[in-house]
């Protein structure tokens, strides 16, 4: 069997593939064992929109940890409000290989309650 990470990539290798061929505005959320980043990226794939992580300085004011569920749900939130400003409503979730459990859901589930279609 091949590593974790290559595993990984080769999952999101193939929802990228398929969110390319769809032509849509993704979402794309990365996160490691102490952050978690998100990016809303161009169809064209080469500009980032709009982008939220646990590592700017007003997300890290209230939350401490950027490693839980509630640090996922608080950028799940600002990356959709920084989307909906850069006139972003419709985008492909893009989970980068993770499976959608835990972190990646919450801030899935919170870009959605902001207003993000997905």
């Amino acid at each position: 069997m091949k590593d974790k990470k290559q595993s990984r990539l080769r999952r999101a290798r193939q929802a990228r593939a398929r969110i390319a061929e769809l032509k849509a505005i993704r979402l794309s959320v990365f996160r490691t064992n102490q952050h978690i980043y998100a990016q809303v990226i161009s169809a064209c794939g080469g500009k980032v929109l709009a982008a939220a992580s646990t590592v700017e300085v007003d997300v890290r004011k209230d939350v401490p940890n950027g490693g839980n569920v509630a640090a996922a749900t608080t950028v799940g939130k600002l990356v959709a409000e920084r989307a909906r400003k850069a006139g972003v409503e419709q985008v492909a979730f893009d989970r980068s290989g993770f499976k959608y459990h835990g972190r990646i859901k919450a801030l899935a589930e919170a870009a959605r309650e902001n207003g993000l279609k997905f």
